[in-house]
């Protein structure tokens, strides 16, 4: 068995786990701490700190309970991404030949959160990015790179356990 074949595993459960243990401390923040974030979510569907152009602001929604549910649908989806990977970290760490799949399913979960989620319809739609005080486009690129990054070594030849 080479170095490269003993450390590749390794390190897909070593990335594997650190996203697990980042998307489970974001939900558990953001369901012990829940007002902080709804606020984020609130004034980025309200759209209230953009330029404020009249061609966009239709797509404002200023429904608290459309914006709590939506706040409540990501910190449900958060939860569900955690919990995958969690259990992907601990196939990985016992060599089952399971733990690419599920850990491709929970990154996955992740881009699409924080990539068609936060970037494309925060950034975009809503305009995230016009505002200085309500903009997750930052954090968002961070978990999709780390995400992304992830996913790329997992299924480099010979990360998988057991050839799984």
């Amino acid at each position: 068995m080479t170095t490269t074949s003993r450390t590749l595993p390794l390190t897909a459960t070593l990335l594997i786990s650190t996203v697990a243990l980042y998307i489970a401390l974001v939900a558990f923040g953001n369901i012990t701490d829940f007002g902080t974030n709804q606020q984020f979510v609130r004034h980025v569907l309200a759209m209230d700190t953009t330029f404020k152009d009249h061609d966009l602001m239709w797509r404002a929604i200023t429904s608290g309970a459309w914006q709590d549910a939506a706040y409540v649908a990501i910190i449900a989806w958060e939860t569900l991404a955690a919990l995958v990977l969690i259990t992907a970290t601990w196939l990985w760490a016992r060599r089952h030949p399971r733990a690419r799949q599920l850990s491709t399913l929970g990154l996955l979960m992740l881009l699409l959160l924080f990539g068609a989620g936060f970037v494309a319809i925060g950034g975009e739609w809503f305009a995230m990015w016009q505002s200085k005080t309500w903009n997750g486009l930052d954090a968002a690129t961070r978990v999709i790179v780390l995400a992304g990054v992830t996913l790329l070594v997992t299924h480099l030849p010979g990360a998988a356990p057991e050839n799984g």
